[in-house]
């Protein structure tokens, strides 16, 4: 254990965000003076994703995800941006992790971590869950407590060095291994204009080429398909579970998928004025749409999940919601392919 004596205090300012990946890069940029938006991130970062993994279990069900894998957003902006980042992992040594954390901000730098979200003692009791993709900012140190920027909580808060090296060493599916990150090297000139394209391209690619059915537009209508069998392939009570866990993943494990096309539309609005590209203006103007009908969906699902559904609410009737969002998308995406540079 590395010596606590001496407090580490470095002059960063918290600011609030919708998802946790996006708010600690948004963050971790404005620390450097470059001062991009949550939605601007989001978008360079290619944060919109779609995935369908029955094979693979979190809390024993199926695992969806609205996002790229934990770390590819970060990993992106900075790659687009020019900025040389620094890694760490540390899969069977929770000293050595809590030692380079010290050294690390003890030179000043305010340091990205991957958490489990289950022991995290400042979440409010109802959202903590087994859940081990969160990231939070450490930018400081006073005595045996680490000051803590988690974007998606409104002030900055704190955690005690064993609470800390809990939750970076959590268990369960995709455990932390006391993961850690920033920003090494930051340019004094980036090309925002060309990240913002890069972005978009890749995003239009991964939501419409991957060749396996269980991702993008692709995966949406995969899932569509199989949520209509659930009730006779599974019984009510496992269908309601498998229900449950869409639910979850799409509402309250980041900001899923309504709140992510709201914010990718956001992203499109200013790519519009950046690139001096009016059109984007109408692809954001669909992505909200999309994002309204994924809202419509969860509060379907939510009604079937807790029984209160009527005759129209069925599992059938959501699964068609998803197979309409997808064609959306598909339109969507199709035309976000075309984009180029000014």
């Amino acid at each position: 254990m590395s010596e606590r004596n001496n407090d580490i205090n470095i002059d960063f300012k918290h600011h609030h965000a919708a998802h946790c990946e996006n708010g600690v890069t948004s963050n971790l940029l404005k620390n450097h003076n470059i001062n991009l938006s949550e939605a601007m991130v989001f978008g360079i970062g290619s944060g919109i994703f779609f995935s369908y993994m029955p094979f693979i279990k979190l809390n024993g069900l199926p695992v969806i995800s609205f996002r790229p894998y934990p770390g590819m957003i970060f990993n992106r902006v900075c790659r687009r941006l020019g900025i040389m980042i620094q890694r760490y992992k540390f899969p069977k040594d929770p000293d050595k992790a809590m030692d380079t954390l010290d050294a690390t901000i003890a030179q000043g730098i305010p340091c990205g971590c991957l958490v489990g979200v289950f022991h995290l003692t400042y979440f409010p009791d109802p959202y903590r869950f087994h859940f081990n993709a969160h990231n939070i900012i450490v930018y400081g140190r006073q005595g045996d407590e680490y000051l803590i920027s988690d974007p998606i909580i409104e002030s900055p808060v704190r955690l005690t060095y064993k609470d800390l090296k809990r939750v970076r060493y959590a268990k369960g599916t995709f455990p932390p291994k006391g993961r850690m990150y920033y920003m090494a090297d930051i340019p004094e000139n980036y090309d925002l204009q060309k990240a913002i394209v890069s972005g978009i391209k890749k995003t239009s690619r991964e939501m419409l080429t991957i060749p396996i059915p269980l991702f993008g537009v692709k995966g949406i209508r995969y899932l569509a398909r199989r949520m209509k069998k659930w009730p006779q392939r599974l019984g009510d009570r496992k269908a309601s579970h498998y229900l449950g866990q869409v639910v979850r993943m799409l509402e309250e494990i980041g900001t899923g998928g309504a709140g992510f096309r709201f914010m990718y539309a956001a992203f499109l609005q200013e790519a519009a004025k950046e690139l001096k590209q009016d059109w984007l203006n109408d692809c954001s103007r669909q992505m909200t749409e999309a994002g309204d009908r994924w809202r419509e969906f969860a509060i379907i699902a939510g009604r079937i999940f807790k029984g209160r559904n009527d005759k129209d609410e069925s599992y059938l009737a959501a699964a068609e919601i998803l197979l309409d969002i997808a064609e959306r998308e598909e339109k969507i995406y199709r035309q976000l392919k075309k984009i180029k540079q000014s």
